[in-house]
């Protein structure tokens, strides 16, 4: 996924900026980089962060950094941030998203004749030097950044530090958040609001759906509206985000543990001992413990002092092995016990029913599995939530397969995203069978949102049902000049 900070201050900015992007940590996986601004200058390290902290490859380069703006990005894509020289002036860029139409945005670009890229990475185009492309095709910043985001098919968040300030537009959907905040001499821009209190900085607004915000070291102010809908991505709750941040009013924390909740409303199981699987499953089984009034253990503490992150390889294998590793059973407190896990989500299942097996091997008398979402049915076309190579990774696209002895049709597909159907009860019962697993059950689709707070229009559910989004017709609308002060949630600015 990847996120970004941005600053603007009175005084050197290269310590909030440096802390800042690194609170975004938990969203990337390839590449993490700063720029910042001296006179008419930028001065840019960018490094691969596949297998060391962010904080680790970039502790030498803030000394040799100074200015009083800067972007930085987290990001699971190409390098970041770029610098760019265009009619528009020099400027760096980082951005976060996905982008589904590359290869018809490139046949356009060199159908003008006046275009080349230079950021190849294996060959591919970096998708942050396309939609700087796309931006320099405009007037002004302004009018290229929405150009791009209306050419784009996926979504576009994005940072540019210029001349004069740091430019902040949020995806024209709202898929991932944007957050001005205050602090002493200087205001910034956040993906996650758990950036800010550490910092010195307060929430003082949060980006509408596709809004543009201009910022230097003492104001900011809106240069483009919010669009009319929005659909922000319903895994930042779930999975993505990190415990302390907001999105549109709503903490992760508190929805993980109303999630959670819901999930042991709707059971009637009986275990000894309710668990998660760390880290994001933590929130969630909390929530079911204290509703069902089971005690909640840890059978497997996370060993982080060394290990990266489970998902951070490229090789699915070493991934595994990394899963594998961090993960260490205590056998006290598996050993003839009936368990019950609460799991963020079932993407492909691979290291999961490792983690089953090892449950098994150790004793458990069963183990019970409650993901905190809907069956995966449908890849990202956003975000890039999973990694998997294509929509048959999936466990329960897999499952589906199976069972219709090939691939389906799109009327097939949907009947088993349908809660309560008998399509559906076969596809979990294969999960099941697959994964060695005592039960297993998983959060509705109603039970999510619920969880969430918001309307469902304002919500994208595109991996579990394919839903498209909200018509304007039928969605909540923005009005311009209206603001959010957080302290609540729902869909008006």
């Amino acid at each position: 996924m990847g996120g970004v900070f941005g600053v603007v201050s009175q005084q050197d900015c290269v310590s909030d900026l440096f802390y800042g992007t690194d609170y975004h940590s938990h969203l990337g996986t390839r590449r993490g980089g700063l720029a910042v601004a001296n006179g008419p200058g930028f001065t840019r390290f960018i490094h691969n962060i596949e297998n060391a902290q962010f904080r680790s490859k970039f502790e030498d380069d803030i000394q040799k950094m100074r200015g009083t703006r800067g972007i930085g990005v987290i990001s699971d894509t190409a390098a970041q941030p770029l610098l760019i020289g265009s009619h528009l002036g020099t400027y760096a860029i980082v951005t976060v998203g996905r982008i589904n139409n590359t290869d018809e945005l490139v046949a356009a670009a060199f159908g003008r004749r006046s275009t080349h890229f230079l950021e190849m990475d294996g060959g591919a185009i970096n998708p942050t030097e396309l939609i700087a492309t796309l931006i320099n095709q405009g007037k002004t910043f302004e009018a290229g950044i929405r150009l791009a985001q209306e050419a784009i098919d996926g979504s576009c968040s994005l940072l540019l530090l210029t001349a004069d300030g740091v430019i902040a537009a949020r995806d024209l959907h709202g898929r991932t958040p944007l957050v001005v905040g205050r602090g002493e001499g200087s205001l910034c821009v956040t993906g996650e609001s758990c950036a800010l209190p550490n910092l010195g900085y307060v929430a003082e607004h949060e980006l509408g759906p596709g809004e543009i915000v201009h910022m230097d070291s003492r104001q900011w102010s809106t240069v483009t509206p919010p669009s009319p809908v929005l659909q922000i991505c319903a895994f930042l709750w779930v999975y993505y985000g990190y415990p302390a941040s907001s999105y549109e009013g709503v903490n992760v924390e508190v929805m993980r543990n109303r999630s959670g909740r819901l999930l042991a409303r709707a059971d009637d199981v009986q275990v000894d001992l309710v668990a998660a699987i760390p880290d994001s499953g933590v929130a969630h089984a909390i929530g079911y413990a204290n509703e069902s009034r089971v005690p909640y253990g840890r059978p497997f503490v996370k060993y982080t002092p060394t290990w990266a992150r489970s998902f951070t390889p490229q090789n699915q294998q070493r991934r595994d092995l990394v899963a594998s590793m961090k993960l260490v059973p205590i056998r006290e407190l598996i050993q003839r016990q009936r368990l019950l896990f609460c799991e963020d989500s079932i993407v492909r299942g691979t290291q999961l029913q490792g983690t089953i097996r090892r449950l098994l091997h150790g004793g458990a008398l069963e183990v019970h599995m409650r993901p905190a979402c809907p069956p995966l049915v449908y890849g990202c076309r956003f975000l890039n939530f999973s990694r998997s190579s294509s929509e048959s990774d999936l466990a329960a696209r897999r499952a589906i397969t199976e069972l219709e002895g090939g691939e389906p049709d799109p009327a097939t597909l949907a009947r088993y995203c349908v809660h309560g159907s008998a399509e559906y009860a076969a596809m979990v019962e294969r999960i099941r069978t697959r994964l060695q697993l005592t039960s297993l059950r998983y959060q509705t689709m109603k039970d999510m949102l619920r969880a969430i707070g918001l309307p469902r229009e304002c919500v994208c559910t595109y991996c579990w049902n394919a839903a498209p989004g909200p018509s304007l017709q039928t969605s909540i609308h923005f009005q311009a000049g209206d603001t959010r002060d957080g302290t609540e949630a729902g869909c008006l600015w």
